[in-house]
């Protein structure tokens, strides 16, 4: 593990990047959330057909299609429904393609160069909201940064 003076020389977030996996827009909606649940991710990357990120699918916008949308609205409707509706999940999303089931309007795909720093990751990071970032080299898409990971590596071994 990194330790908090590596973090103040300069990591960058190629160094930091992981493997992680990417989905595409016409990918199998059902798949997707399968492999969000299995990995416990906080998301997904979805590419269009280059290969491109473009958005992201969060995790926290496929929990709410297991709530309808008048329990959204109105969350104390929650306690009369029955558990089975979230069993009803694999009926929603049976199928249909990733970008069936995105949030409207899709959320940005938040990117950063591999030659970023640390605080440009969290900066961006943060201005987006988002649990995670593609790292973006010469030939695309290097790896992904999420927050777990960040704050991993911003403190080190304290």
């Amino acid at each position: 593990m990194p330790t908090i003076a590596t973090y103040r020389c300069g990591v960058r977030a190629e160094q930091i990047a992981e493997e992680f996996p990417v989905v595409s827009m016409d990918s199998d909606a059902l798949e997707a959330v399968r492999l969000l649940a299995t990995r416990r991710l906080p998301g997904l990357v979805v590419t269009d057909q280059a290969g491109t990120p473009v958005t992201i699918l969060p995790a926290s916008q496929v929990v709410r299609l297991l709530v309808p949308a008048y329990v959204q609205e109105d969350p104390s409707l929650a306690g009369v429904l029955s558990e089975s509706i979230a069993d009803r999940i694999a009926d929603k999303l049976g199928g249909k393609s990733v970008a069936a089931v995105l949030p409207k309007p899709p959320p940005e795909m938040a990117t950063v160069k591999s030659d970023d720093t640390l605080i440009e990751v969290a900066a961006i990071m943060a201005c987006n909201r988002s649990p995670l970032v593609a790292v973006m080299g010469g030939e695309g898409i290097v790896g992904v940064i999420t927050a777990p990971r960040l704050l991993e590596v911003a403190l080190g071994s304290h």
